[in-house]
């Protein structure tokens, strides 16, 4: 059992520091019911998951069925700040109203991965405020400004001139004191968070808590485009509140070859059933295609269920193996002749008029399932099903 669940818990980690210190945790679990703490920490600065952010969930998951009490950590104090990570210039400062209005969207979408039973919500609000003015100077003295700067983001914009506010030199180090003050025993995050997670290793030897904290770090997901990180500014996401056509419909719609790193991170389905399945595929006794609406499924159905899963499948054969038209669309009116463009922009299935001219010409547009080519057409009165690619659709009339 113990092996079981260290190679659960190895499963897709992209690093581990002290892994002989999570062995431990879980041995003592396994003979004596001993419990421990798992730290993860979330910055309430957007108000809706995607997939990249549930790999992390998962894996504390995963830990929770092996005896661990997740400390799911509210950055609603560092949100203020902003996590420096990745940046190239100083984040904007958040509102208290929004930091609370995206808490509440994070912990319930959290809780559909998550056993709620076996979570702390924590909100570091609750001890870095009153940490007061000595409290901050003697934790910034814990560490030098050369050795800050040893971080890539931050050399990079001292480089090149950028500026770097005082206070995010700050947050690593209220990060690391988070870990002081819950006494964590381990802190997963991604693999652009080690400098932070080993802050809070660091710290707790600093602060003599009698133990330090294990890291486990895990990829950043790729997203739909299988190339870049899976981000909502580069619209290449999946929303864990996306509607269960839309989820199905992305997920299908990713490489081969990403699909095995889907099916790694956020599947839960064992190590040696991947292996069969893929082996299946290698040996032509399973289509890619099936193997992959298997996962569309599983993972709209945890998020939605499987009713509603099987119905996007459902939906999805009859759009683009059958060529119908959604059961369900949006409709809309105008009143007289309509140019094309416009009304596809009317419709909210084209950003803009430029954007519709492009999809035209590119034979991704259809009016009743047939393409157009004419980019000056007129729509005169009467009813039409409007299509660009394999998604979106909508029924105009023209009045």
């Amino acid at each position: 059992m113990l092996q079981e669940a260290l190679r659960e818990i190895n499963r897709g980690s992209a690093e581990i520091i002290d892994n002989e210190r999570i062995e431990k945790l879980l041995k003592a679990y396994f003979e004596e019911g001993k419990t421990y703490t798992v730290k993860a920490g979330f910055d309430p600065t957007a108000p809706d998951l995607h997939l990249g952010h549930t790999v992390l969930l998962q894996k504390l998951a995963t830990f929770q069925k092996y005896g661990a009490t997740v400390q799911f950590l509210i950055g609603d104090f560092t949100a203020t700040i902003g996590d420096p990570t990745g940046k190239s210039a100083t984040r904007k400062v958040l509102s208290q109203e929004d930091i609370k209005k995206n808490i509440a969207s994070y912990t319930t979408q959290a809780f559909k991965i998550l056993d709620e039973s076996k979570t702390e919500i924590v909100y570091n609000n609750d001890w870095l405020e009153p940490l007061g003015a000595l409290g901050m100077l003697e934790l910034a003295s814990t560490l030098t400004v050369a050795r800050m700067l040893e971080r890539d983001d931050f050399s990079k914009r001292y480089a090149s001139n950028a500026p770097i506010a005082v206070s995010e030199f700050m947050y690593p180090l209220l990060q690391g004191y988070d870990s002081v003050y819950l006494k964590s025993d381990i802190e997963i995050g991604g693999t652009d968070q080690k400098f932070n997670l080993l802050m809070g290793r660091q710290l707790q030897k600093t602060y003599d808590i009698k133990k330090q904290q294990a890291v486990l770090m895990m990829p950043i997901l790729e997203g739909l485009d299988g190339v870049q990180k899976m981000s909502k500014s580069l619209n290449n996401y999946v929303g864990v509140a996306d509607e269960p056509n839309d989820m199905f419909g992305k997920i299908l719609s990713i490489s081969d070859d990403l699909m095995w790193r889907f099916y790694l991170l956020l599947s839960t389905k064992p190590l040696d059933e991947i292996a069969a399945i893929k082996n299946g595929v290698l040996d032509g006794s399973m289509h890619p295609k099936k193997v992959k609406e298997d996962l569309a499924i599983e993972i709209t159905a945890r998020y939605h269920s499987q009713e509603l899963a099987h119905a996007a499948k459902a939906e999805f054969d009859k759009i683009h193996s059958k060529s119908q038209v959604p059961t369900e669309i949006d409709e809309y009116n105008c009143d007289g002749e309509i140019w094309i463009a416009q009304a596809l922009v009317d419709c909210n299935i084209e950003p803009s008029t430029s954007q519709a001219r492009r999809d035209i010409k590119q034979g991704a547009v259809k009016i009743n399932q047939e393409k157009i080519s004419d980019m000056q057409l007129q729509l005169a009165c009467g009813e039409y099903i409007l299509q660009v690619g394999k998604r979106k659709f909508a029924k105009l009339k023209v009045n």
